[in-house]
């Protein structure tokens, strides 16, 4: 009989610490955004927002271009169906973030996205074989909190990014902030050391290996099909709207570092508390449920945020990072729970990619809609709104409450 973990394991809690290397190696871009814009310089010129500093457009085709790369982390992810979770996991955060130290010796721009798109999908499949890992290491009324875990360290590890960027950032510029890399990339075959391999996986590893990538099961493919529309809306919405934060903030608004820090600090308190509130819902009134309420909220507060004040960005801003957080534990337990072992990883590749999809569109999108309209809350309106509606494909899914994994993943019988 497979033995199971409490979410305070060793290994879930090790898992969280890649993740955790995992969001001070990606949020890097994000914070850095508005020294990047003016080291690289590319001003907006005839219709574009001359505060930025670079063209809406050309920022938004690079931080595209970066998030086209992550769909690299399918066949990484994948991978982890053949190989095993635990040497894939330690391999691709660490090769990540060697790449994010290595691009701090950008000369330009389309350097240093070109550097990114090499490093981001290695990170991006470190996200998605951690959830994997958390998934399977637990009980069911073990495994919401174990992912809330997991996102609650990559969420530290961004916040840990932006603190120390307001605290140094003037003393060692933005080469220095992306250098600093090397300090977790460290640390990562020290964590490692500490993960087990999940014995649900190892006690399938005798039976026919899958390809590397291929399709799900007909029976399973609705399953994927929703939820990929889903995590194609997210990233439609996440995407610019994480990512523009800094920049719209400080180059719009006129925020400093240190007030833009303060603003992160604070929605990762909100975001815990999101955290543990999306986790209880998700025991208490199911998956689909929490998770269609938050991503609806998560929509409706991103708009706000981009409203045009002040005032909009350091409430709703908070907000929404609470509302993105409360949908985490839910989601992210219902795409782990309605997949077999067998494909598992790799069904949260196919996921992850849908994301990275819809994330390219929706810079690209924002970019362009943020430039030839001069405005950013229309920009925000055109990225909230198909998240919103995708909030209703929940429905769709069944419930997975309270099941172990080998009930929940069993896929309904094939048709002819």
């Amino acid at each position: 009989m497979t033995k199971l973990r409490g979410w305070l394991h060793a290994t879930v809690w090790s898992t969280a610490g890649l993740a955790a290397a995992s969001g001070f190696g990606q949020f890097g871009v994000i914070a850095l955004l508005g020294d990047l814009a003016e080291a690289f310089g590319e001003p907006a010129g005839g219709g574009g927002i001359p505060q930025v500093g670079m063209a809406a457009t050309t920022v938004g085709l690079g931080l595209a271009v970066i998030r086209l790369a992550s769909l690299a982390s399918l066949p990484a992810a994948s991978i982890a169906d053949r190989f095993g979770r635990r040497r894939v996991l330690i391999a691709v955060c660490a090769a990540g973030l060697g790449f994010t130290v290595v691009s701090a010796a950008s000369p330009s721009w389309w350097w240093f996205v070109a550097i990114l798109a090499l490093g981001r999908p290695l990170l991006a499949a470190t996200n998605a074989i951690a959830g994997v890992v958390a998934a399977e290491e637990t009980t069911s009324q073990d495994r919401s909190k174990a992912i809330a875990l997991v996102s609650a360290a990559f969420a530290a590890g961004s916040g840990l990014f932006a603190v120390s960027r307001a605290l140094l950032d003037q003393w060692i510029g933005f080469r220095g902030m992306l250098a600093l890399a090397v300090v977790p990339l460290m640390l990562v075959p020290v964590v490692g050391r500490r993960i087990e391999e999940p014995e649900r996986f190892a006690s399938v590893t005798a039976a026919p290996r899958r390809r590397l990538v291929g399709p799900m099961p007909r029976s399973l493919r609705p399953r994927l099909v929703t939820l990929s529309a889903i995590h194609f809306g997210i990233g439609f919405l996440s995407g610019p709207v994480n990512s523009y934060i800094f920049l719209y903030g400080e180059q719009v608004q006129g925020v400093d570092a240190t007030a833009m820090a303060a603003l992160f600090v604070a929605s990762g308190v909100t975001g815990l508390a999101g955290l543990l509130a999306g986790r209880w819902a998700a025991d208490r009134f199911g998956r689909r449920v929490t998770a269609a309420s938050g991503l609806a909220a998560g929509a409706a507060f991103a708009f706000v945020t981009y409203s045009g004040s002040r005032v909009g960005l350091f409430v709703a801003y908070p907000l929404t990072v609470l509302a993105a957080s409360a949908f985490t534990p839910a989601a992210g337990a219902l795409d782990t729970e309605l997949f077999p072992t067998r494909a598992r990883a790799t069904a949260a590749g196919w996921i992850a990619a849908a994301q990275i999809l819809g994330g390219v569109s929706g810079l690209a999108a924002f970019g362009v809609l943020a430039d030839t309209l001069v405005s950013f809350t229309a920009a925000a309106a055109a990225v909230s709104l198909p998240a919103a509606a995708l909030s209703l494909a929940y429905v769709r899914l069944p419930e997975t409450r309270g099941l172990r994994l080998e009930e929940s993943g069993r896929p309904p019988t094939d048709g002819p």
